[in-house]
């Protein structure tokens, strides 16, 4: 789940579950694992649940759905344990994954996974060759700026590739935050800046990284947008 540090220029920036108790790390070792992200605001809705036995679980009906039709190489953006990586590769196409939690890239290399331990903000293998970049599960708020990751993107695909986005269910959503990742027992993340986007909002960012929505579903109750070169 976890991805980068944030903005260009600032991958110092503190990351998704990172921090305090690091619950992130430890859900990652337990498929039963619940995790609930909240708004550090005050009058914030109450914390969200978040699956994060699905993060470790191979992938479901829907996730192998998102790369129907996939060119390689894929680029699996956050890939925590490397759940779409592995997806890819029985299908025949070449992935990396990448990640900034040392123990998503552990659990991952230790499954035969090829998966970086880096912010997608630093140089990258294949800069403007991949074939299918994929930000799942929410990674489209990593850092709070929607934008400026749909940029850097855009500057990783390969000319006629295209990059695969889960966005929110709400389509009209578009809220960056401060946040924090908590567990059933309490343990908590250090803050960190997070962002939620729906289809509305993501149509108005993407043409300003040089995309667009070519096509968008809902399946089982997630919604994802493909965007490729305007």
């Amino acid at each position: 789940m976890t991805l980068l540090a944030g903005r260009a220029g600032l991958e110092a920036d503190p990351t998704f579950g990172s921090g305090g108790t690091e619950p992130y790390a430890a859900a990652l070792r337990d498929e039963s694992a619940v995790l609930y992200l909240r708004n550090t605001a005050a009058q914030a809705p109450a914390a969200a649940p978040m699956d994060a036995g699905r993060w470790s679980a191979g992938a479901d009906a829907t996730d192998l759905d998102v790369l129907t039709g996939a060119a390689g190489p894929v680029l699996d953006i956050g890939c925590g344990p490397g759940r779409m990586v592995r997806a890819a590769m029985d299908l025949g196409l070449s992935a990396l994954g990448v990640d900034v939690s040392p123990t998503a890239v552990r659990i991952a290399t230790e499954a035969g996974l090829t998966v970086l331990n880096s912010s997608v903000f630093a140089p990258m293998p294949l800069e403007g060759g991949w074939g299918t970049a994929l930000l799942l599960d929410g990674n489209i708020g990593i850092g709070g700026d929607a934008g400026a990751l749909l940029a850097r993107c855009a500057e990783l695909l390969a000319a006629d590739g295209a990059l695969v986005v889960e966005v929110s269910q709400d389509p009209d959503r578009d809220h960056a935050f401060e946040g924090t990742l908590e567990d059933a027992q309490g343990r908590s993340s250090g803050v960190f800046p997070w962002a939620e986007i729906g289809i509305v909002p993501l149509r108005a960012r993407a043409e300003e990284a040089g995309l667009r929505v070519d096509q968008d579903w809902i399946r089982d109750g997630r919604w994802f947008a493909r965007l490729v070169r305007r």
